[in-house]
């Protein structure tokens, strides 16, 4: 598969089979993030692996819409400076965006379903978690090989994404 076919068919996967990852696995979805770009190659993210299965329910905890984090193999949790503080770069987000969409796709790859998971309780992700005050974690990444192997090679659904001409505006808006 190559990368436009892996943006092209990549799906959200919630529902994940009852295994671990291999470590060939983890290691490649790891190292995209790490090569991710980053403004200035400044590198303000730092990933925690989390594969225990009693954190892996705590941290399902963490929002309304993290549910799917429980049944993964693993999760990474994306953890930053605080973009909202003063004087902080906005292209932090940027940067941990670029960061995860490429650990999604080596997953994708690989044949390893994701969804990312915003985090609504940033104080009880910090106690769960260990990272230090000056740090941020907003969004989470599980990662598994999906439940239903077809996931993998089903067709997209009709209707699910605006058409092109939509979002394309030539030369100017």
């Amino acid at each position: 598969m190559n990368v436009q076919e892996a943006v092209h068919r990549k799906r959200a996967v919630r529902q994940f089979a009852d295994r671990p990852l291999a470590d060939d696995d983890l290691a490649a979805i790891l190292e995209a993030g790490r090569r991710a770009h980053s403004a200035k190659n400044r590198q303000r993210w730092s990933f925690i692996l989390v594969r225990d299965r009693e954190r892996l329910a705590q941290l399902a905890t963490l929002g309304p819409w993290c549910g799917h984090v429980a049944g993964a193999a693993a999760a990474v949790a994306l953890v930053t400076p605080d973009p909202r503080l003063p004087g902080a770069a906005l292209s932090i987000t940027w940067d941990l965006g670029g960061a995860a969409a490429q650990m999604m796709l080596v997953a994708w790859e690989r044949g390893v379903g994701s969804c990312p998971a915003t985090v609504y309780e940033a104080e009880r992700a910090r106690e769960l978690l260990g990272y230090p005050d000056d740090q941020h974690c907003e969004f989470m990444l599980s990662f598994g090989y999906p439940a239903d192997p077809d996931e993998l090679t089903r067709p997209n659904r009709e209707g699910g994404r605006r058409p092109t001409e939509e979002l394309v505006h030539l030369e100017a808006w």
